[in-house]
C-alpha cells in the first residue's frame, strides 16, 4: 500500500512540488519516497511506499521497465501477481526479475500484454499511473469496485493526479473553487461520489476505469476515459445465469472462492491480521483465515460502554472459539473526541459516516500489531444484508398496485399539506411519489425537505446509476444492492476503510471483493440470499460451518458512536457552535444560514435530531482547515 502523486506540462517548481505532495500523503507511504522527473520536463511523478512485498530496493519506485519505455508509480496489490509471473516467464516475455514486487511483473505485463489485457488479468486493488514514454502519453487505472482512491484533473493548466486530493491542494498555483454543484448530494448522503470532488475542475477516476492523457497536455479533452470491467454489466451477466445448485452447492462454491481468495490476500513479507466485530461478515473472514493458518491469527476488535453501540463482548467470544490470539480496546468518549481534529486532513474533502471515529481508532490498534488488516466489508451489498432491503421490497410491494399517475398527485397533497409537519406523513407523502423500486430508494434519503435547502446553490448532479432503467435486473433487492455496489459502497465504506487506515499507515485487505467472489455472488437467486427480514444466507451457510449458529443470531448494533447523544453537550457542543457561527456562515457564502440554524435549533431545543447535523458540521469543519 502506498500513495501516487505527480503531474504534466507544470510552470512551477517541478522538484520542490512533487516533495511537497509526497510530503501530504506521508501517512500512506513511511517507509520511502521516490521521484521521476522526464528529460524533456513534460511529466514528473511521485511515490511513497509502504513496504508489504519485497522489502528490498527491489521494489522502489517509481519504476521503469526493462526496456525503458514505461515508468510506473503504483498503489495496491495485485494478489494473483505470481501467476503473472509465470505466465510472462514461461511464454519469454521475460527472462528473469530483479526482484519479486508485483509492480515488476505488473510493469513487464503492461509492456508485453497491453493495459486492457493486463487489467482483465488482474485480481486485486489498485490505483496505477503509467507513462508511456514512446507513445507520449500518461494512463491512470483504478481497480474494479474502487477500494484504492486516484484524483486527477486541472491545477491551473497542468495536469494532476494524486491518491489523495490533500496533495493536490497544496501545489503551488491551486486555487480551484469549491464545487457547489455537488453539495445537494453531499448533505443528501454525506459523502461526494465520483467521479465527482469537493473541488471544480478536480474528479475521482471512477472504479474499473482507465484514462488515457495525451502530451503534451493542453486541457481536459486530451483525457479520455474508458471502463475495462462493470459491476453493473457483472451483475446483469449473472442474474442471466442463475446459479443452479442448491443452497448447500452455493456455500461449498462461495467458501471455495472466499477461501481462495483469502489465501492470497494472506501473503504479505510482514504481519497479517484482520479486524473482527460480532457480525457475519468479519466472523466469517476471521473464520475462513483461522482454518487455512497454521498459526494463530491475529483479530482486532474495539468496544464502548455505551449501551447499544458495544459488541466487543460477542467478538472476544468468537473469537475464542476460532483459536485467534486476539486484541481488544475500549474507547471512551474522550478518545473519539480526540479523533474529530484530524478528520478534515484525514480525508482531504467532506465527509460524513461518523463511523470514521472508530474506524480509525481500531485501525491505529491494529497498526500496533500488523502491517496488514484484512475486512469483512461487502458482505451486506453482495449479500443482500441490509434490512433497508427488506423495507424496500414490502413497501413497493404495498404500493405497486397503485397506478403512478394516481401514486404521485396524491404524493404532492400528503407534502403540502399541514399533515407534512409531521416526518412520519412526511415520508410516507415522498414514497408514495416513487416511480419504481430503484426510486424508492433514492426518495427514502430525500424524506426531508431541509436536506436540499442546505445549500445555497441548487446542484445538476445526477446519481451514478440513474442511467440504467430501475428494472435492469428483475428483483428488487439485486437492483438495489447494484446501487450500493456502484455508489455507497465505494464511495462510502471503502472511502472510510482506506482514509482511516492509511492515517495510521495500515494496509486493508477486502476478501468479499475478489473478482470472482463478486462475479459468483451476483450469480445467487434471491432465496438463497433472504428469507424475510434475515439475509445473507447462504454466507451464513459457510460461517456455521466454523462457529455455531447460536452464537451468531443476535441483533447487529453497527461499527457506530452516539454522535447525537455527545453533541448534546460538553466539548463536542462547545465545538459545533463554533463551527455552526451564523456570522461565519454567512461570509463563507455557501451554506443558507438560515436553515443550518433551524436544523441546529431543532436538535438543541426540540430534540429533533438530523443525520444533516454531522454532515454539515463535517463541512464546516473542512472549510475551517482548508483555510488555516
Amino acid at each position: 500500500m502506498c500513495g501516487i502523486a505527480g503531474f504534466c506540462s507544470f510552470d512551477g517548481d517541478r522538484k520542490r512540488n512533487i516533495e511537497k505532495m509526497k510530503a501530504r500523503m506521508l501517512h500512506r507511504g513511511p517507509d520511502a519516497g521516490g521521484s521521476y522527473f522526464s528529460e524533456d520536463g513534460q511529466v514528473t511523478l511521485g511515490h511513497r511506499r509502504l513496504s508489504i512485498v519485497d522489502l528490498s530496493e527491489n521494489g522502489a519506485q517509481p519504476m521503469t521497465s526493462h526496456s525503458g519505455r514505461y515508468v510506473i508509480t503504483y498503489n495496491g496489490e495485485i494478489y494473483n501477481y505470481k501467476k503473472l509471473s509465470d505466465r510472462l516467464l514461461s511464454e519469454g516475455k521475460v527472462t528473469a526479475f530483479r526482484g519479486t514486487s508485483d509492480t515488476e511483473v505488473l510493469l513487464e505485463s503492461f509492456e508485453a500484454y497491453g493495459i486492457e489485457e493486463t487489467l482483465a488479468f488482474c485480481k486485486g486493488m489498485f490505483a496505477i499511473c503509467l507513462y508511456d514514454r514512446k507513445e507520449q502519453c500518461l494512463y491512470l487505472m483504478r481497480d474494479r469496485i474502487g477500494e484504492k482512491p486516484l484524483y486527477y484533473g486541472m491545477v491551473g493548466r497542468s495536469f494532476v493526479f494524486a491518491s489523495d486530493i490533500g496533495c493536490i491542494s497544496v501545489l503551488d498555483g491551486f486555487d480551484n473553487p469549491i464545487n457547489r454543484e455537488v453539495l445537494d448530494l453531499y448533505f443528501i448522503h454525506g459523502y461526494i461520489p465520483a467521479p465527482y470532488s469537493i473541488y471544480e475542475k478536480i474528479y475521482k477516476l471512477e472504479a474499473g476505469t482507465f484514462a488515457k492523457i495525451k502530451l503534451p497536455f493542453n486541457n481536459m479533452d486530451d483525457v479520455t476515459v474508458k471502463p475495462y470491467w462493470s459491476v453493473a454489466e457483472a451483475a446483469k451477466k449473472g442474474q442471466a445465469n442463475l446459479f443452479k445448485g442448491s443452497r448447500k452447492e452455493a456455500a461449498d462454491e462461495l467458501e471455495r472462492l472466499l477461501k481462495e481468495a483469502i489465501a492470497e490476500q494472506m501473503v504479505a513479507d510482514v504481519p497479517v491480521g484482520a479486524f473482527l466485530s460480532a457480525g457475519i461478515d468479519s466472523s466469517t473472514i476471521v473464520a475462513l483465515m483461522q482454518d487455512l493458518n497454521k498459526g494463530k491469527v491475529k483479530s482486532f476488535t474495539i468496544g464502548m460502554d455505551e449501551e447499544g453501540y458495544n459488541e466487543a463482548t460477542y467478538a472476544k467470544e468468537i473469537a475464542q472459539h476460532l483459536g485467534t490470539e486476539h486484541t481488544e480496546l475500549y474507547i471512551t468518549e474522550a478518545d473519539a473526541r480526540a479523533v474529530v481534529p484530524k478528520l478534515s486532513e484525514m480525508f482531504g474533502e467532506p465527509f460524513a459516516d461518523s463511523s470514521q471515529i472508530p474506524t480509525y481508532l481500531v485501525s491505529k490498534m491494529t497498526r500496533e500489531h500488523v502491517t496488514v488488516s484484512l475486512s469483512g466489508d461487502a458482505g451486506d451489498e453482495l449479500f443482500c444484508g441490509y434490512t433497508s432491503y427488506a423495507s424496500v421490497e414490502r413497501i413497493w410491494n404495498k404500493m405497486k398496485g397503485v397506478p403512478y399517475f394516481i401514486r404521485k398527485p396524491c404524493s404532492e397533497l400528503v407534502i403540502h399539506s399541514p399533515l407534512a409537519k409531521k416526518p412520519i406523513y412526511r415520508i410516507k407523502g415522498t414514497l408514495l411519489g416513487a416511480k419504481g423500486p430503484s426510486d424508492l430508494y433514492i426518495c427514502s434519503y430525500e424524506t426531508d425537505p431541509l436536506t436540499k435547502q442546505i445549500s445555497l446553490t441548487k446542484g445538476n448532479c445526477s446519481y451514478k446509476y440513474s442511467e440504467y432503467d430501475p428494472h435492469f435486473l428483475e428483483e428488487t433487492n439485486h437492483n438495489i444492492m447494484l446501487m450500493d455496489m456502484e455508489m455507497y459502497h465505494p464511495d462510502d465504506i471503502l472511502v472510510k476503510v482506506d482514509r482511516t487506515a492509511m492515517a495510521v499507515s495500515l494496509e486493508t485487505r477486502v476478501p468479499m471483493l475478489d473478482r470472482d467472489v463478486v462475479e459468483f455472488a451476483w450469480t445467487l437467486p434471491i432465496d438463497y440470499l433472504r428469507e424475510g427480514k434475515r439475509g445473507k444466507l447462504v454466507l451464513r451457510d459457510v460461517l456455521y460451518r466454523y462457529v455455531p449458529e447460536e452464537m451468531m443470531e443476535r441483533p447487529k448494533k453497527g461499527f457506530s458512536i452516539p454522535v447525537e447523544k455527545w453533541l448534546r453537550s460538553g466539548e463536542l457542543r462547545d465545538w459545533a457552535e463554533t463551527l455552526l457561527n451564523e456570522k461565519t456562515i454567512r461570509e463563507q457564502g455557501i451554506l443558507n444560514a438560515d436553515v443550518v440554524k433551524k436544523i441546529w435549533s431543532d436538535f438543541t431545543e426540540k430534540g429533533e435530531w438530523r443525520i444533516q447535523i454531522w454532515y454539515i458540521l463535517m463541512f464546516q469543519d473542512f472549510m475551517a482547515h482548508r483555510f488555516i
